[in-house]
């Protein structure tokens, strides 16, 4: 982005979604195992202000976990993580979302050029966690 004494103001609003599935392991280094891409800021950066899972089966407790890469995905740190609480799917109930209670329109993720969000959680679940994010490139 060019310098500029103008406020520059967020322009395209993003909600990418993602699936879960396999285990993330490897999460005490940069090269986690099944970890998913959620997002790539655009080449000005972008501003994370949401993000949620929700299981799309029964659940155990699980750890999710939120990592940054600003390499293409090489390095990917550990920057965030919420407990999915334990849930049985079932016609007659809701299903829970986790949030990520750091993010929001006052306090959101800034991110810059180009840089990446994967996403992952620590117990396998065939039918997929559904990770869903509001963002808005510059």
């Amino acid at each position: 982005m060019a310098k500029t004494s103008t406020a520059p103001f967020a322009q395209t609003p993003k909600n990418p979604t993602a699936v879960t599935t396999a285990a993330c392991a490897s999460i005490n280094g940069d090269t986690p195992t099944n970890t998913v891409l959620l997002l790539t800021a655009g080449t000005e950066g972008a501003l994370l202000t949401s993000l949620t899972a929700m299981p799309r089966g029964t659940v155990t407790p699980s750890n999710l976990l939120l990592f940054l890469s600003t390499d293409g995905g090489t390095t990917k740190r550990l920057i965030d993580s919420e407990l999915m609480a334990a849930h049985t799917v079932a016609t007659t109930t809701a299903i829970p979302e986790t949030a990520f209670g750091r993010y929001s329109d006052d306090t959101p993720l800034r991110l810059q050029a180009s840089a990446s969000l994967y996403v992952g959680n620590q117990v396998t679940l065939a039918d997929g966690v559904v990770w869903s994010a509001q963002y808005t490139d510059f």
